[in-house]
């Protein structure tokens, strides 16, 4: 593939990522101050994708549509107060993330490894829930126990669930060559 069109790949591929991203917020089970959606698992993905500074830029993107008034955020939440509420930690701590489980493709020499995509994952989760979890507890006035309760420990079983249906996703669009070339 010739240069500017492989740019153009990953520029589409960015632009879904962020979009997916957005989609998923919709996909919400409401539950008290922190909402499930299926965002964790299209941040691990767009990290397993397009590599760290690709999948960076991809929530990046997702961030600043709901920070310049696009309903993105979880509940079709928008607007820069969203990010200063009770899951603006969680909403930062996305881009980074995917900045850290984009390390699972370090290697570019065929699919992730499975070992690979959970030890850089399991990382980005903990990474998550400690810039989320302080984020709440400060942001609502409670203690570090509350702050667990609330938003990390409900959500850790079905957190590591998306991460390995990234993993299993990200594997087989690598292995049938539809993943884009980072």
């Amino acid at each position: 593939m010739n240069t500017k069109l492989a740019s153009m790949h990953r520029l589409v591929w960015v632009s879904l990522m962020a979009a997916m991203t957005a989609a998923s917020a919709f996909m919400v089970i409401p539950v008290g101050a922190v909402p499930f959606t299926m965002q964790p698992f299209f941040v691990f993905l767009a990290g397993f994708l397009l590599g760290p500074v690709h999948g960076l830029f991809a929530l990046g993107l997702y961030l600043a549509a709901g920070i310049l008034g696009l309903p993105v955020f979880s509940g079709g939440g928008t607007g820069i107060g969203h990010l200063f509420g009770p899951t603006g930690g969680y909403l930062i701590a996305f881009c980074l993330s995917a900045l850290i489980t984009g390390q699972a493709n370090r290697e570019k020499t065929g699919p992730i490894l499975w070992l690979s995509g959970l030890f850089w994952g399991i990382v980005a989760i903990a990474f998550i829930y400690a810039v989320g979890a302080a984020w709440l507890k400060f942001s609502l006035g409670i203690s570090w126990g509350e702050s667990l309760i609330l938003g990390v420990i409900p959500f850790a079983p079905w957190d590591q669930l998306k991460l390995i249906a990234a993993v299993a996703c990200c594997r087989y669009l690598q292995k049938h060559g539809l993943a884009p070339s980072i």
